[in-house]
C-alpha cells in the first residue's frame, strides 16, 4: 500500500466528495459515542448540558452558515466541524491530558494529543473496509481535522505525515472557519450551561466587555433577568450573532476562493479569517473570566479530578492485566504497542462507560 492509498480511495458517489465525508463521520461508531463525552458537565449531570456531540452539531452549523456566507464549500466545513472532537477522550481536556501524562510516565515520549487522535480516529482506527483502515475521507477534509487553522508541527507525528502532508501551510480556509466557529460554540454555550448550572452568574459576566454589550442588547428586547430561559436563550442568541457577522464583516475582503483547497499559505501568512484586533483582545478576556469563574469552579474541578482518576486506573489495569481488553483491542497486541493499544481503548470510552468499568475493575461496585 503505497502513501496515497493510506488515506483515501476514490469511489463513484452521486455525492460530492465533502458530503460524502460528512455523511461518513456522521455514521461512525465514534460520532455516536461523542453523546456521552463529556464538553463540561459529565453527561450524568442533567439532559440539558452540551456533550461532545451536541457542540460539535452546533460547531457545524455555525460553521455552514460562514462559509456560505462567504462563498467557500459549506460541506467541506461540515465534515471537518462533525469530525473535531472525535479524538477526545471522556472527561474532556482532563482525561487527554491525564492519558498524556499516564502514557509519558510508562516511559514513552510520544504521549496522547487529542488533535492528531481525531485524525488517527477517521483515517486508521475506525474500520469499515475490509482492505484499508479508516473512513476513506479525502485528503482536504483529513488535513482540516489535523491542522485546524495552523501549520501541525509536532515532534510525535509520524514519517507518513510528513510525507502526506505539508506541515509549513495552513490547512484550507474552510479549515479556519471551523477553528472559529468551535471557539464561537463553546463560549456561548458554555455560559449558557454554567449560568443554568448556577455556577456563574450574568452579574459574574459583567466583568467582560463583550458580556455587558451583549447584555444590553437582550435588555433592549425588554427581557428581565429573572425570566431565565428566555433572558439565557437571546444571550446565547445575540452573543452567537455578534460574533458571526463581526467574523464576517472582518474576513469577506480578506478570503480568497481561488485558494479554498490549495492550503497554499505558509505559516508566515496571515489567516484570513479571524475579528479585528479589538474584538479579539475582548474575546480573549472574556475566555480568561470563564476559565478563572467557571472552569475552575470547585463542583467542576471535583467531577474532574474524578474522571482523571478513572482515566489513571485504567490505564494502570488495562497495562497490568491485557486480557481484560476487547478482542478488537486485544488481537492488536501483537502488532502494536501495547500502551497505544490501551490509550486507543480508553479514548474511545464514554464518560459513564469508563467510570462503570473502573468502578468494576476496582472492586467498587
Amino acid at each position: 500500500m503505497n502513501a496515497n492509498e493510506r488515506f483515501y480511495k476514490i469511489d463513484k458517489d452521486f455525492r460530492n466528495p465533502y458530503a460524502r465525508d460528512r455523511d461518513r463521520v456522521i455514521h461512525s461508531g465514534s460520532f455516536r459515542k461523542l453523546e456521552y463525552k463529556t464538553q463540561v458537565f459529565l453527561n450524568h449531570d442533567g439532559d440539558y448540558f452540551r456533550t461532545r456531540l451536541t457542540h460539535s452539531i452546533e460547531v457545524s452549523q455555525i460553521a455552514r452558515s460562514i462559509t456560505s456566507n462567504l462563498g467557500l464549500n459549506e460541506s467541506l466545513a461540515e465534515a471537518i466541524a462533525l469530525s473535531h472532537d472525535l479524538g477526545h477522550t471522556p472527561f474532556g481536556h482532563v482525561g487527554g491530558d491525564t492519558l498524556d501524562e499516564c502514557i509519558k510516565d510508562d516511559g514513552f515520549k510520544n504521549g496522547f494529543e487529542h488533535n492528531f487522535q481525531s485524525f488517527r480516529v477517521v483515517s486508521s482506527i475506525e474500520k469499515r473496509y475490509k482492505d484499508f483502515d479508516g473512513l476513506n475521507l479525502t485528503f482536504a477534509t483529513l488535513e482540516g481535522i489535523l491542522k485546524h487553522s495552523y501549520p501541525y508541527k509536532k515532534s510525535f507525528l509520524p514519517e507518513y505525515i510528513h510525507e502526506q502532508f505539508n506541515l509549513e501551510t495552513h490547512p484550507s480556509i474552510e479549515a479556519m472557519v471551523v477553528d472559529r466557529a468551535d471557539e464561537i460554540a463553546y463560549i456561548s454555550h458554555d455560559i449558557d450551561d454554567g449560568v443554568n448550572s448556577g455556577l456563574i452568574t450574568f452579574d459574574d459576566l459583567k466583568e467582560s466587555e463583550l458580556a455587558k454589550e451583549i447584555l444590553q442588547k437582550v435588555a433592549d428586547e425588554g427581557i428581565e433577568q429573572e425570566n431565565d430561559e428566555m433572558f439565557r436563550y437571546r444571550f446565547s442568541s445575540h452573543l452567537i450573532n455578534h460574533l458571526v457577522y463581526s467574523l464576517l464583516e472582518y474576513s469577506k475582503d480578506k478570503v480568497t476562493t481561488d485558494e479554498i483547497l490549495s492550503a497554499t499559505l505558509d505559516c508566515k501568512s496571515e489567516i484570513p479569517i479571524g475579528f479585528e484586533p479589538k474584538l479579539e483582545t475582548k474575546i480573549k478576556k472574556l475566555k480568561s473570566l470563564l476559565f478563572r469563574k467557571l472552569y475552575q469552579h470547585k463542583n467542576i474541578v471535583t467531577k474532574m479530578f474524578a474522571g482523571k482518576q478513572a482515566i489513571k486506573g485504567l490505564y494502570l489495569g488495562f497495562s497490568q492485566e491485557q486480557k481484560m481488553l476487547p478482542e478488537f483491542f486485544y488481537k492488536q497486541l501483537g502488532s502494536r504497542s501495547k500502551h497505544r493499544v490501551i490509550a486507543d481503548y480508553i479514548a474511545s470510552m464514554s464518560d459513564r462507560y469508563a467510570l462503570s468499568l473502573y468502578n468494576e475493575m476496582y472492586g467498587k461496585l
